[in-house]
């Protein structure tokens, strides 16, 4: 349904959508939440997806109007969207904070070197590669500082697995199991141990009221700092592809757990 030259309705292949025109045209997804509240639009950092979020009542007519009120937001923040950066001999990233060059060298594994990551000829150097050599430079250093945090608390878990994840950087079910995003290894050594700290901590307090963040302060004193770190720079964690393609899937916010981001939300 057309409205008046200021956007459109789509209905097509069971997902609904807005148009807004403009050069280029933006399309925004809908999505409708019993959860939320008000009207709530993502632009993803990774792909630049635009998700408009809907209450249970909201009607797309108002979903419509409040869309074009923040158009200018919306382009803005497309505008603002970080390069992606793909994992291949000459590109530079971050291995525990510290930006290392891609390199190739007559070396037979990966090589992790102060400021260079040496990469054999062929596959054994490729991407793929290099994303299986870091998973497990970040399954060592998760699991010695979930050791660590757990002994210092008195408390044990159950498993440690890694992910690739978006939402959320780290996780804690109630069988005592930890998940974490393994593009940690990505970032300085403080904010992964934080990280660890604050999954640890869930052992004793699955919550986050104030006695959890007592907790978290027990093994981690100045966890704010990289908290904050997370907050500000831990969507550019997302930037870095090894798979030889740009990526397909839009980062969410988790503002309860980590507060990472790959969102950037306007209410």
């Amino acid at each position: 349904m057309p409205a008046r030259g200021h956007g459109t309705l789509n209905a097509g292949d069971g997902v609904d959508e807005i148009e807004l025109p403009g050069d280029p045209t933006i399309t925004i997804r809908l999505r409708r939440s019993a959860a939320a509240r008000r009207y709530l639009l993502r632009v993803s950092r990774l792909d630049g997806r635009v998700t408009l979020t809907l209450p249970r009542r909201g009607s797309k007519r108002e979903a419509l109007n409040f869309a074009r009120e923040k158009a200018a937001w919306i382009r803005q923040h497309l505008t603002d969207r970080p390069c992606t950066v793909e994992a291949l001999p000459g590109a530079q990233i971050p291995v525990e904070g510290r930006m290392r060059v891609l390199e190739r060298a007559p070396v037979r594994r990966l090589r992790l070197e102060p400021d260079r990551l040496l990469l054999p000829a062929g596959r054994a150097g490729g991407p793929s590669a290099i994303a299986a050599f870091l998973r497990e430079l970040a399954r060592d250093r998760l699991r010695g500082a979930s050791d660590h945090h757990a002994a210092a608390l008195g408390l044990s878990f159950t498993r440690l697995t890694l992910r690739d994840t978006r939402s959320r950087w780290g996780s804690c079910s109630s069988q005592g199991a930890l998940m974490y995003s393994w593009r940690l290894i990505l970032a300085p050594p403080a904010v992964l141990d934080y990280v660890a700290a604050h999954e640890v901590a869930h052992l004793e307090e699955m919550n986050h009221a104030p006695a959890f963040w007592a907790v978290v302060a027990r093994t981690c004193p100045d966890y704010a700092t990289p908290r904050k770190w997370l907050r500000d720079h831990g969507e550019e964690l997302h930037r870095y592809r090894f798979d030889g393609t740009t990526a397909d899937a839009a980062a969410a916010v988790d503002t309860d757990t980590t507060a990472h981001t790959g969102d950037h939300a306007a209410r």
